[in-house]
């Protein structure tokens, strides 16, 4: 297994979800306790209330349990979504969102994650809380 890094993962996400691109996702940091991926805020983003989009946080939360599996397992790209799991918490502020991610379990055939959404500068208050698995491919 080849060990990937936050830049490459960030391309490999980039290339093969173009949503990923538009929202412009950022892996900051991949090491052995997870993920910290990010979208920048942005206007296009918000929806009625002038809050990010419940799609928004859902991508990010997506796309930070594919990056900690693809951290975690190199190249594995048919590594599929089967289950999400999210409870909105608060609405987000005005600024840059942040999503922790990492894997409670993972077995041959799927992993189980966690997600932490806050925005930045208030990592104490959450935006959304995500669990989710991925279908990992034999």
């Amino acid at each position: 297994m080849t060990v990937l890094t936050a830049e490459q993962v960030q391309a490999l996400i980039r290339a093969g979800l173009p949503i990923a691109e538009d929202i412009e996702l950022c892996i900051d940091r991949l090491d052995a306790q997870g993920v910290l991926a990010r979208v920048p805020f942005h206007t296009k983003l918000i929806r009625p209330g002038g809050t990010l989009s419940g799609p928004t946080i859902m991508a990010l939360a997506d796309a930070a349990m594919y990056a900690v599996v693809l951290g975690r397992l190199g190249r594995v790209e048919m590594a599929v979504t089967s289950n999400l799991n999210i409870n909105f918490l608060v609405k987000p502020k005005p600024v840059d969102l942040l999503a922790e991610a990492r894997i409670l379990r993972l077995s041959r055939r799927q992993a189980v994650c966690e997600v932490s959404l806050y925005s930045l500068g208030n990592a104490e208050e959450l935006v959304a809380h995500v669990t989710g698995t991925y279908a990992l491919p034999l």
